[in-house]
């Protein structure tokens, strides 16, 4: 992977988008975007074309699922990796080494720890990308 990775957040907790933003970039390997709610999320992923998208299940205007069906019916975005991060899932729920999904998407419970969200990502898109 070359250059910085460029990461769509889709949350409407804005201290959660603005924490996870800051400690993505930090480094210098993230270009963090941000949408605080699902339309806002799917036009930006359309016209940023993010490597991948960081989505929240529970919002009010969308939840999560609705925003993830929308992005994999498009053409543009169908092919973006999805990370659901998530209150709604606990760590007792993920196990550790295995694929933790939703249909085709990854799932990571909240709170999220900055290594352990790098550390899935950068996992994603080595899956993802073409050998």
């Amino acid at each position: 992977m070359e250059g910085t990775i460029k990461v769509l957040i889709i949350d409407d907790e804005v201290d959660f988008c603005y924490f996870v933003k800051k400690n993505l970039m930090k480094d210098g390997l993230f270009n963090v975007l941000i949408a605080t709610n699902g339309k806002d999320g799917i036009a930006l992923a359309e016209n940023e074309s993010p490597d991948i998208i960081l989505l929240d299940l529970f919002m009010p205007d969308m939840p999560g699922e609705d925003v993830a069906a929308a992005l994999e019916e498009k053409v543009t975005t169908s092919k973006i990796p999805i990370l659901f991060v998530t209150a709604l899932a606990t760590n007792d729920d993920v196990v550790e080494g295995q694929e933790n999904k939703i249909g085709n998407n990854y799932i990571l419970p909240k709170p999220v720890r900055t290594k352990k969200l790098i550390d899935t990502i950068l996992k994603i898109l080595r899956k993802s990308s073409p050998q």
